[in-house]
């Protein structure tokens, strides 16, 4: 068994509103030390929303589960003192404050595992080029490719609806092809 596959992930309290600074030192200190290998990666979770406010659109990101961090690490005395000790750690979520891992079930509901749709989808168009949409309530229009997100398996694409009125649209990969 590789390191990898032992590695499991794991939940840290911290204070809340101290996350990303938790998730920073830890990062630091697992560079510093050469132990990549054994603390993997950490995560903090947020969502995106939007708030209209005054007319004007805003994106905003909100932490998922405020007071927590997530780290995938292989548990040893080193690594567990690395994360205890950590300012803004208040301990492992666990009994007495020992780290139990997430099972699978819980890192894929929470995204953590997930294959990019790039690595499954075979992108066969590029920036300028002309698509159509094959799926979703704008099938059968057609557009061009202004942006490409492989991590996500999205492309932002412009139509032309109601004659010359440019609508600017994100979709899923799936649902539009290379014309021609």
């Amino acid at each position: 068994m590789t390191l990898s596959e032992k590695a499991q992930w794991y939940v840290i309290h911290t204070y809340s509103g101290h996350e990303n600074k938790v998730k920073a030192t830890i990062e630091k200190s697992v560079k510093n030390r050469n132990m990549e290998d054994i603390i993997q990666e950490l995560a903090v979770p947020v969502e995106e929303l939007i708030e209209i406010k005054n007319g004007k659109k805003k994106v905003k990101q909100r932490k998922i589960f405020p007071g927590y961090c997530l780290v995938k690490m292989i548990v040893t005395d080193e690594s567990w003192y690395i994360v205890r000790n950590t300012k803004g750690v208040t301990g492992f979520v666990g009994p007495n404050s020992k780290p139990v891992a997430l099972t699978p079930e819980e890192v894929d509901n929470m995204g953590l595992e997930k294959e990019t749709k790039s690595s499954v989808l075979e992108i066969d168009f590029e920036i300028g080029n002309k698509v159509e949409i094959v799926a979703g309530a704008f099938k059968d229009f057609e557009g061009t490719v202004l942006e490409i997100n492989p991590d996500d398996a999205t492309v932002k694409i412009k139509i032309f609806m109601f004659g010359d009125r440019e609508t600017l649209l994100e979709l899923e990969m799936s649902q539009i092809r290379k014309v021609g």
